[in-house]
């Protein structure tokens, strides 16, 4: 199957997004299907991702506008955007339309509450001028969880809705059997994303003020998003928290790896996610995670790899992060082994490749939505 990937950018500092996207493009590569991978910043073809997920000849990486990519990829099978209400997202729909394929797209957790209540005014707008018809004329919608599958739905669009999770790449069994968490002070816990509003991250300093857990530190890793850093730093001053935590900016590859390898404890305050790459990563590496309900991973509590606790509640993420931080070693590693054990067995980029084709096809057999006028 000869298909066209959008996204809004993949480089690293775009977050999950410039990971998953070109990661399944890699894995339906691999699977046997032509894919051309396109942003409108040109990073497809800069972006160092690809290349250190190893070779794959059924990848094109393409630049330029939006209709010389495809004049260079040909007209595709069907496309598969990633996220809404950009002017690119837009392009793609009518491009779409225009050549009566059909168009797959992921909201990326766009439509939860909380996304549509940031910048609510100008989305209120767009929605009406262009984007509840730009999604109602696609051929299928594609969430990560079984939340933003509702959020989608209750949108009440008229378009089926595909639940598959995104995939993860599992560390070296080396990497993870050679970690000993918590044999060195301080102690480790760590939070790994954009420095943005809605990742909560004054709720976390807010908890850790209220708890400052004894022989731990707290580590912030990932690039600032609108100058969002020196709102974190000046919570960091007024709370006194100096001495145990620290912004350490943007982190990569192995130094990203290596982060992850020392930490006995992952933090993610967000007041919402679509799927949370972050927290499977953390598991993969066997640390339980600590996070809250706007975070789709009920399984954290279910199979005990971690917790989770109310949005914006900074004394009840308090109150977990004080039982946290004083269990022994042996039992946040039991914890986190249980969370290997779940992404290791459920999200597998080869499973998913497969079901994104199984989606693919069920749309391409079909007849093309048309937009309503």
């Amino acid at each position: 199957m000869k298909t066209f990937l959008a996204s809004a950018s993949f480089d690293r500092a775009y977050g999950g997004p410039a990971y998953s996207v070109s990661r399944l493009a890699k894995a339906l590569a691999d699977a046997g299907a032509e894919v051309g991978i396109w942003a409108p910043d040109g990073s497809a073809v800069s972006s160092d991702l690809l290349r250190e997920q190893g070779p794959s000849t059924g990848i094109v990486p393409l630049d330029g506008s939006l209709q010389a990519a495809i004049g260079r990829f040909g007209t595709p099978d069907l496309f598969h955007d990633s996220g809404i209400w950009l002017p690119h997202n837009q392009a793609v729909a009518r491009l779409a339309r225009q050549l009566q394929r059909p168009r797959v797209v992921s909201t990326r957790g766009m439509l939860a509450p909380w996304a549509l209540q940031h910048k609510r005014m100008k989305k209120r707008l767009a929605w009406m001028l262009y984007q509840r018809r730009n999604l109602a004329s696609a051929s299928a919608l594609h969430a990560t969880s079984e939340a933003e599958a509702a959020d989608v739905e209750a949108c009440h669009l008229g378009v089926s809705v595909a639940n598959i999770p995104n995939g993860i790449d599992m560390p070296d069994d080396g990497a993870i059997g050679g970690r000993a968490p918590g044999t060195v002070a301080p102690r480790t816990a760590v939070f790994v994303g954009r420095l943005h509003p809605v990742k909560g991250l004054p709720t976390a300093l807010q908890a850790w003020a209220e708890t400052r857990p004894e022989g731990w530190q707290l580590l912030l890793a990932g690039p600032d998003e609108a100058g969002y850093r020196a709102v974190l730093e000046r919570d960091i001053a007024r709370l006194e928290l100096g001495d145990s935590v620290r912004l350490i900016g943007a982190v990569d590859g192995e130094a990203k790896a290596d982060l992850l390898r020392a930490a006995s404890l992952f933090i993610l305050p967000s007041h919402s996610e679509s799927f949370g790459m972050v927290v499977a990563e953390a598991l993969s590496f066997g640390i339980p995670v600590l996070t809250t309900e706007g975070v789709p991973w009920p399984d954290l509590e279910r199979l005990d790899c971690g917790w989770r606790v109310p949005v914006g509640d900074s004394a009840a993420l308090a109150a977990v992060l004080a039982i946290a931080t004083t269990l022994p070693c042996a039992t946040l590693a039991a914890m986190g082994q249980r969370g290997l054990d779940l992404v290791r067995d459920q999200f597998g980029w080869v499973s998913v490749a497969q079901r994104f084709l199984s989606l693919y096809a069920s749309v391409a057999s079909g007849p093309s939505k048309k937009a309503s006028p």
